[in-house]
This record gives structure tokens, sequence and C-alpha cells, in this order.
């Protein structure tokens, strides 16, 4: 694995995002966090909450390009959460909820911008995508509850009933890439 690049990606919940990419070959480390926000200081998931930080709820991905590309990470993350919808996913309400790619490299930026140009061309979404596309700043980890929090509650109710059903919808239509 000395070849591992990382992305940033913001696709609403961490938790849905994190347990999705949780279960991709290739990917080998996935983590809740924050970023592209206003303060100097890390945040706390209650300051993120308030919509008043700037952050952005995301997952920080590290995976194996001989296995799987950046842009098969894209593809899966514009199935899985609604590129449309501004600063929403679902009932999740807020520009922390904000979808976004954050990138490290020019060349991460180039692949972005070409996956979602090759979608609205293709015309597959109805409404405008209105994922962001820039620069990853200020990533902050999350607490350690967020972390793995699919895996440790798949009864609660939110993940029952919104992670779940996004976990089911990446193994139907990526079975391709799921880990065995």
């Amino acid at each position: 694995m000395a070849n591992v690049e990382t992305i940033v990606l913001g696709g609403g919940c961490f938790w849905c995002t994190e347990a999705v990419y949780l279960e991709v070959t290739g990917v080998v480390a996935v983590e809740s966090g924050y970023s592209n926000g206003d303060q100097p200081r890390q945040p706390s998931y209650q300051d993120v909450c308030t919509g008043d930080t700037g952050y952005v709820e995301v997952v920080r991905l590290q995976f194996d390009p001989e296995l799987i590309s950046l842009r098969e990470i894209l593809e899966i993350f514009f199935v899985v959460h609604d590129p449309t919808t501004l600063n929403r996913q679902g009932n999740d309400v807020g520009t922390q909820y904000r979808s976004g790619i954050y990138y490290a490299r020019d060349e991460q930026k180039q692949v972005a911008e070409s996956v979602i140009a090759e979608m609205v061309a293709s015309g597959v979404y109805r409404s405008p995508i209105v994922t962001e596309v820039t620069p990853l700043a200020d990533y902050w980890p999350a607490e350690a509850y967020h972390q793995n929090y699919f895996a440790n509650h798949p009864g609660q109710g939110y993940c029952a009933a919104v992670v779940a059903p996004k976990v089911q919808k990446f193994r139907k239509t990526f079975l391709q890439h799921v880990k065995s």
C-alpha cells in the first residue's frame, strides 16, 4: 500500500457516507470528521450542528488507486447521496450537510469536475448538481463516538431508517466494489 491516496467527501450525515465506504474494496481507511469551516480551532459536533461554523460533516477516505480509482469513488458518492439539494440530505438540513468534494491535488479536482460534467451531460439528474469542489481546508476528526457509528449502532432509529437503505443501495448498484 505504498500508493495510498486521500480524498475528503461531504455527502450529508457522515454516518451514512462512512458506512458505505467502509464496505468498498480498495478503501483502506475511513474517518468521519469536519472540514472547510470558519473557526481556527477543532469544532465539536455541537458546534457544527448549529450551522454557524461553516464546517461540513465529511469522511476522509484513504484508498488504494490500484484497486479503485478516484473516478469510481466519486461514482459511488453521486449514487449514495443527492447532489442536487443545497445544504440538505433528506431531513438533515443546514450548511453542515452540504454536498462537497474537498481535494488535496489539482488532479483530484480535474477528476471531480470531469465526473460532474459527464453526469450533467447525461441528464441523470433533473435538477442542477450543487456539489462544491474546493480545496480541503481545516480537516478535524469527529469525536470517537461518531467513528464506525452504523456498525456500532445498526438498530438505532436513524441508522435503520436512513443509513441502512444507503448501504443497501451501494451493495445493489456496485456489487463489483463490495468487500468480500
